[in-house]
């Protein structure tokens, strides 16, 4: 298919897939006559992931090249694929020097250990649980650390249904995508479901019915 063919598949702009181009995002087609260029199902499929982690996943157009690069290197272990897109997501920013921020690295520390994870406090994930333990230190909240372990139960059982999932793909294009799917739009979709099953806790437990009925007088 031709670029303007690609861009009605998938409602990207043609400029726009230019760009993808230019930074190397997306492969450039193949070359039909020196003005113009051919695109397959492959460039469509790379291009509905950009769109997808841009969009969903909130990604950055440089990180987003980081991830695709690790998914496009053959001697890259599937391993090495996820650590480079799951350091990519958490919110980039220094950690600040304070009591709440040691308190925070110990506590993330002890947990890593305790759950015998097989990672690091200073890998980017760790230092982004720290830098929230940190926030929630000093807004008063320090006592959320209690509730580690309680999280931590939690992440291991998604992060076993993640890599479910990415077992079930057999060709290896199809592997090493889907890591980067359950990782990054993975986080979107267990965070989107974690915020609807506040709002069903907070209405069983604060809700309408029985003694917390709205509007019901004293």
């Amino acid at each position: 298919m031709r670029i303007g063919e690609l861009s009605r598949r998938t409602g990207v702009p043609v400029p726009t897939i230019k760009y993808y181009v230019r930074e190397g995002l997306l492969p450039p087609g193949e070359l039909s006559s020196p003005n113009q260029a051919h695109y397959g199902e492959t460039h469509e499929r790379r291009l509905r992931l950009i769109r997808a982690l841009l969009d969903v996943g909130g990604l950055k157009v440089a990180a987003i090249a980081e991830i695709l690069g690790a998914v496009d290197d053959p001697e890259r272990p599937l391993h090495k694929v996820l650590g480079a897109a799951a350091d990519r997501l958490g919110p980039a920013g220094e950690s600040a020097d304070d009591a709440e921020a040691a308190a925070a690295d110990t506590a993330v520390g002890e947990l890593i250990a305790r759950r015998g994870w097989q990672t690091h406090e200073s890998d980017a994930a760790a230092a982004d649980l720290s830098r929230a333990l940190a926030a929630m230190g000093r807004v008063g909240h320090g006592a959320f650390t209690e509730l580690l372990d309680e999280y931590a139960d939690a992440a291991e059982l998604v992060a076993r249904a993640d890599l479910d999932y990415v077992s079930r793909r057999v060709a290896v294009e199809d592997l090493v995508e889907s890591v980067v799917i359950g990782t990054v739009l993975g986080e979107a979709v267990f965070n989107a479901m974690r915020r609807l099953a506040h709002v069903d806790a907070s209405a069983r437990v604060y809700g309408v019915d029985g003694a917390g009925r709205e509007g019901e007088a004293g």
